[in-house]
């Protein structure tokens, strides 16, 4: 096994290149049960016949846990728009039409949204009477079932060099729920990464491809950015928990 070649380093894990495989190197300390259930998320996805990386093995190396994957060569669609700022539009409709292929998908068996919520909402630095009522909301919220990638946004899609075909990567966040809170979190990824132009130009884009009321999606702003503000880091956890208003946007 090659771990010469560094391809990407995140928080509690670094991934590396070895031919035509990735080894996503988990750092000791990490839930071994939080590796094992990403492994089984991607394996799930891989049923649904969406175009991801192929998981090939879970292991350990040099007693630290890693997952294995297929290499896809290409582009991330992020760096594409980087480097060809006029095709930015044209990669946005790209973008916003792969994540309706992934909320068209069914796959009982991942973890629920809402649950994942509930929980991470209890854990926010938030007052009692601000958790009350996020925690209110979200069971008001309309109950779906549709496959929500969690994190998506453009480093997470790769255009394999060969023929173009747009590979979805990283699922370690993936849970069965409401499609609107998956573009909710996406919008505030486009926010965070200071982009709050092409944050606005996504929803609207979404919400006509998908005949979505924008505000209905933002009545799930408050919801997603109090979930996501507890592992985030400070910077990012503030701009968050200025989202955790609960309003209505009527």
């Amino acid at each position: 096994m090659d771990l010469s070649r560094v391809i990407a380093v995140r928080t509690n894990k670094t991934v590396y290149r070895d031919g035509d495989k990735t080894i996503k190197v988990f750092d000791k300390d990490y839930s071994k049960a939080d590796i094992l259930n990403e492994a089984l998320n991607q394996a799930r996805i891989e049923e649904t016949g969406l175009d991801i990386p192929k998981l090939l093995e879970v292991t350990t190396v040099d007693g630290k846990w890693a997952i294995i994957n297929e290499y896809i060569p290409g582009k991330t669609l992020e760096r594409l728009m980087q480097e060809n700022p006029e095709k930015k539009d044209e990669y946005l409709e790209l973008f916003v039409d792969l994540q309706l292929k992934v909320h068209s998908m069914k796959a009982p068996l991942l973890n629920r949204l809402r649950d994942k919520m509930n929980r991470k909402i209890s854990q926010a630095d938030l007052d009692a009477t601000t958790r009350y009522d996020l925690h209110t909301r979200l069971e008001a919220m309309p109950q779906h079932y549709k496959v929500c990638h969690g994190d998506f946004n453009p480093s997470n899609i790769i255009i394999r060099e060969s023929d173009g075909i747009p590979f979805i990567l990283d699922w370690s966040h993936v849970t069965q729920g409401n499609a609107s809170a998956d573009v909710a979190r996406t919008y505030l990824l486009f926010c965070l990464s200071g982009d709050k132009e092409m944050a606005e130009k996504y929803l609207n884009l979404f919400c006509k491809k998908s005949d979505t009321a924008k505000q209905y999606v933002q009545k799930w702003m408050p919801i997603v950015a109090a979930s996501q503000s507890v592992k985030s880091k400070p910077e990012e956890r503030e701009f968050l928990l200025s989202w955790v208003d609960v309003v209505d946007y009527d």
